[in-house]
């Protein structure tokens, strides 16, 4: 996999083997852009292995296939104050400024594709002085990348706070996939991340133009969003309710989560970081909704008296509230197997399919199809006989 600091000395050393004669790519740019982008999130960032590397990503398209794109900014330079961000005008450590014009981004792209570093681009951008001004040259780097090079790679684009609908729809006929992201739960606490932004009129209008300019021709990655978790104090209930409007009402495919990590010289930088592992715990509720399609009510056991989540798994959680007595795997419906931890939807499938032809009668034959049986095993009743454990109910 290529790393930024790659990019960086590629540039170095003019080993861009598409861009021609004459053009110089400056590694300082690259380095900065390539960094700016490092909270913006395409795929779960949480890793108890390794953190997400700056200037590089991965993505999963529709077929389920994960593919490396390079990730940048198109500029550094912005006009917002997000209290939380390096870029922003009210921050006093803010870095040198730099912009990619769209033919250099474009054969930079290109370069790196043909010379199989990535399978496709993930840009972001600040606003600039002009958001509508760098929207269109965001669009001009798409259109030079599929028009003029017949690029065929997967371009993930962030939409900019109150971009046109005009620009939208053009985006959305170049792009795989494109954002917005809310980055707060509410009007409220964005106005208290960022006062420069409308949550109504910035960013939920602009989400709606993307779900009602969808079509079966384009877009075929769908729009995602992004939240800063903890930047304004909100419960992990409270992100959830957003997102669960996110997903009935704005159609969003995926909602990433960004622990919210104070840097020096912005007006947030006092305040308190957020573990990573609450970002993780997120990514467990919304998987609990989104794949395993566990009712809201049922997820919302998990959060305690004040709506957060601990660290835990939530659905351990649930499992405790709902589970009153083992489960027999021989007898149970779909819905009791799914609520077992340790089973998820492929094995409860399995499960049901193998006892349509036999009993189950040890827990190695629910290992074998993919049933956790550490985690499973204190839930569940197999041949008429339990676990003595009582861990799933004690607190």
């Amino acid at each position: 996999m290529v790393t930024l600091e790659k990019i960086a000395h590629l540039a170095e050393d003019c080993a861009f083997d598409s861009l021609g004669p004459g053009v110089n790519i400056n590694p300082k740019k690259l380095s900065t852009l390539g960094e700016g982008t490092r909270h913006d999130v395409c795929a779960s960032t949480y890793s108890p292995r390794e953190s997400p590397l700056p200037g590089i990503c991965h993505a999963f398209t529709q077929d389920g296939r994960c593919v490396s794109l390079f990730k940048t900014l198109y500029t550094n330079h912005c006009s917002h104050q997000c209290n939380y961000c390096i870029n922003a005008t009210n921050c006093s450590r803010r870095v040198q400024t730099f912009s990619y014009t769209p033919d250099e981004l474009a054969r930079i792209t290109l370069s790196l594709y043909r010379s199989n570093y990535i399978e496709g681009l993930f840009l972001s951008s600040g606003a600039g002085r002009d958001e509508d001004m760098i929207m269109e040259r965001m669009l001009e780097t798409l259109q030079k990348l599929r028009k003029q090079y017949d690029f065929p790679g997967y371009i993930h684009l962030k939409i900019l706070p109150g971009a046109s609908k005009a620009h939208i729809q053009q985006a959305m006929e170049l792009a795989d996939r494109v954002s917005i992201n809310l980055e707060a739960a509410s009007a409220s606490q964005l106005n208290e991340i960022c006062a420069t932004k409308s949550y109504e009129n910035d960013i939920l209008q602009r989400q709606r133009y993307i779900r009602d300019l969808r079509t079966e021709g384009n877009l075929p990655a769908g729009q995602t969003t992004q939240l800063v978790v903890g930047a304004a104090g909100e419960s992990d209930q409270d992100i959830f309710k957003r997102i669960l409007y996110e997903y009935k009402d704005i159609g969003v495919k995926r909602a990433y989560y960004s622990a919210f990590s104070p840097q020096k010289g912005t007006a947030f930088e006092s305040r308190e970081g957020q573990p990573l592992w609450r970002e993780h715990r997120l990514y467990q509720m919304d998987w609990l909704y989104r794949i395993y399609h566990f009712p809201p009510a049922d997820i919302h056991m998990a959060f305690d008296e004040n709506g957060f989540l601990s660290n835990s798994d939530p659905k351990l959680a649930i499992a405790r509230e709902l589970i009153d007595s083992p489960v027999d795997p021989n007898l149970a419906a779909y819905r009791e197997l799914i609520r077992v931890p340790g089973i998820g939807p492929r094995s409860a499938k399995r499960i049901i399919a193998l006892r349509m032809r036999k009993n189950i009668v040890a827990k190695r034959e629910l290992e074998a199809l993919g049933v956790v049986i550490k985690r499973a095993a204190p839930f569940l009743k197999i041949n008429g006989w339990r676990d003595t454990t009582l861990e799933m109910w004690s607190g």
